[in-house]
């Protein structure tokens, strides 16, 4: 939904920020593993009870997904390994941010963990629509839980300290959103 609505605007706002990083030399694909870097720092914020700091960790590591594919476009970088590897590092962001949810859960519940997995899982499959569609020929964009929406809710989650609460949405919106998208695919097909 943001995406769509949102993603051109944003990235001609950090557009100028993604023009300085290719004069300095800063290519997509180091923008991307930094970007990872952030999120495996973000999860342990997360696990660890920093909170905070985890908010910061979780803008940076959504500002440098932004900008690694318009900074691919804008140099002329881009092209199907770029757009692999990006692919592929945003589940493993996905699952590294949920993974260090569950690991901060586990100290207050055997269960809750559980909760975080299935939102992962969830996302997961999300993704995995959108991919699977597009090999096909398909369109599977939108939706009202996509990879923007999931930041800003687990940003937001975490800046109030509402983790459970805002996970269990995530959770209905996030598998409202598979639906959506296999209803969408399905009557493509």
């Amino acid at each position: 939904m943001l995406d769509r609505r949102w993603r051109n605007r944003v990235e001609r706002v950090l557009g100028p920020l993604g023009d300085v990083l290719d004069r300095v030399g800063i290519g997509p694909d180091a923008l991307t593993a930094f970007g990872l870097a952030c999120s495996v720092a973000t999860a342990v914020l997360i696990g660890t009870g920093h909170l905070w700091w985890a908010v910061v960790g979780v803008i940076v590591s959504g500002v440098s997904d932004l900008l690694d594919g318009a900074l691919a476009r804008r140099s002329g970088r881009a092209g199907p390994r770029g757009a692999f590897l990006d692919s592929v590092t945003d589940r493993v962001s996905d699952a590294l941010l949920f993974g260090g949810v569950a690991w901060y859960l586990a100290d207050g519940s055997s269960k809750l963990p559980f909760l975080a997995f299935a939102v992962g899982a969830c996302s997961m499959l999300v993704s995995y629509e959108r991919a699977r569609a597009e090999a096909l020929g398909f369109d599977a964009r939108g939706g009202i839980m996509e990879r923007a929406e999931r930041f800003v809710f687990l940003g937001g989650a975490l800046a109030f300290d509402v983790l459970v609460p805002v996970l269990w949405v995530m959770l209905v919106l996030t598998a409202f959103t598979a639906v959506q998208r296999f209803v969408l695919v399905t009557r493509q097909a």
